[in-house]
């Protein structure tokens, strides 16, 4: 059973990683589809998310109470 993360490797194996030509078509769609005016608004929000998605992740939560301490033998 192939898991997403197999699946999405053995795709990147078949087509390989973009190269630069790729990147710039792919920047020249994003820039005809949201424009010049809204763009860097658009990237200005991306940082922030991935700030505090960062931020999110660097403040760890404990999922459970720390284990109780275990009680001294009763014969002492």
């Amino acid at each position: 059973m192939n898991t997403i993360a197999s699946l999405f490797g053995s795709l990147l194996g078949v087509f390989g990683a973009p190269g630069p030509l790729e990147l710039a078509i792919i920047a020249g769609i994003i820039l005809l589809l949201f424009g010049s005016s809204k763009l860097p608004t658009l990237m200005r929000n991306l940082g922030r998310s991935t700030n505090e998605f960062k931020k999110g992740m660097s403040e760890s939560v404990p999922d459970e109470d720390p284990p109780a301490k275990a009680a001294p033998p009763a014969g002492e």
